[in-house]
């Protein structure tokens, strides 16, 4: 069912350092920022030959990731994406397989402006997965 490795998502304190340390430290390319009300982040993509890094924050107090950056100050590793043909038949099998999708369990658009779900990382040894439609 899954495909490529699409993108691993870092939750950082500040977009603008992060991505400074991205550009500067490690000569990388790096998007400009999205902004993703629908599911409460700021974001960054970081250009890799074979896959991307995201860079998270919080828009706001309730964003989910505002909840992640007061466990984690200094940030961390969020979540691991991996692209999927059809995100309909992926969450057909995955919920006759018994897995929970998070949220309402239907598809919603991501950074890419495609259909994403989110898995529940107690089902898939402790990582939160992210899939994306191709």
């Amino acid at each position: 069912m899954i495909g490529r490795l699409n993108h691993i998502a870092i939750v950082v304190p500040d977009l603008a350092a992060a991505s400074n340390i991205y550009k500067d430290s490690l000569g990388a390319d790096v998007s400009i920022i999205h902004e993703l009300p629908d599911h409460g982040v700021r974001l960054v993509f970081v250009e890799l030959p074979n896959s991307k890094v995201e860079l998270l924050h919080p828009l706001n107090d309730s964003s989910p990731i505002f909840a992640f950056l007061e466990r984690n100050p200094m940030g961390g590793m969020h979540h691991i994406c991996y692209e999927v043909q059809n995100i309909y038949k992926a969450v057909e099998s995955l919920t006759r397989k018994g897995a929970k999708i998070l949220g309402d369990g239907k598809p919603k658009i991501g950074a890419h402006g495609k259909p994403v779900i989110f898995l529940s990382p107690k089902e898939f040894l402790g990582t939160l997965i992210e899939l994306e439609q191709v």
